[in-house]
């Protein structure tokens, strides 16, 4: 069994129980203390869980991670996740793209584009683009939230429907292994779900930290993107509910 095996194994055991302790996992997976630590530290770096002496719990599935820790984790995975998704938008094209660290870094690969039309419930992203003088940035209606300068609420959802967009470019908190994308704040969920009825094509940018992480509104599900961008092999459940839909899946290498 491979490492990444057993941490989804140890994720879904977890997820069950609520908390394991690192004898139950010794026990179970018949491998050294050191390796399950080992194993404990890697998920709790990939905010997967929350780490304890003895043992580990489930993350939060009512309150993610502040901005500026979200800002640097998995940073390098997340710039050759954004080199990707920038490939895959054409000059000229108008695109949608929504609250995240991912996004605001996708926001730095597009910058040397030609006449993109963006429409933003981020603040970091149209700040970013309005560096381009080529582009045309429209930021959306709403309340500003503090913690990270996303724009959400009812006026963002009705903002955002006036538009048909050839793009819409998401993040996400967490996926489930039933494919559920999920999120921490419910009116976050209302703009993404605006900005997946009204894209032509829906690219997620999303890196392996996300698989299997728990929080607490349902977005939508992976079977309703076109496209996956992330940065390590797709769980097996995950990747059977994407191959009959034909959803174009890019892993990105780091360098």
């Amino acid at each position: 069994m491979t490492s990444q095996q057993r941490q989804s194994k140890i994720l879904a055991l977890i997820n069950d129980t609520g908390f394991v302790s690192i004898d139950q996992l010794v026990e179970r997976f018949k491998v050294t203390p050191q390796t399950i630590r080992r194993d404990l530290n890697a998920m709790a770096d990939a905010g997967q869980i929350r780490r304890h002496h003895g043992g580990a719990q489930r993350e939060s599935s009512t309150e993610n991670e502040d901005y500026q820790s979200r800002k640097i984790n998995h940073l390098e995975a997340k710039k050759a996740m954004a080199t990707q998704v920038a490939k895959m938008v054409p000059n000229g094209a108008s695109v949608f793209i929504n609250i995240g660290t991912s996004t605001e870094l996708v926001a730095r690969a597009l910058l040397n584009h030609q006449n993109l039309k963006v429409v933003t419930n981020n603040i970091h992203v149209a700040s970013i683009l309005s560096a381009n003088a080529g582009f045309q940035v429209i930021i959306a209606a709403g309340e500003v939230r503090h913690s990270d300068g996303g724009i959400v609420g009812e006026a963002t959802c009705d903002f955002i429907s006036q538009f048909n967009m050839d793009i819409g470019i998401i993040g996400i908190s967490g996926i489930g292994v039933d494919g559920s994308l999920l999120d921490f704040d419910f009116r976050e969920v209302k703009v993404a779900q605006s900005i997946i009825a009204n894209s032509s094509k829906v690219v997620l940018c999303a890196d392996h930290s996300k698989f299997g992480r728990n929080a607490m509104v349902k977005q939508a599900n992976i079977t309703q993107i076109d496209a996956l961008v992330t940065d390590a092999a797709v769980p097996v459940d995950i990747k059977k509910l994407l191959d009959p839909l034909s959803i174009d899946i890019f892993v990105c290498t780091q360098g």
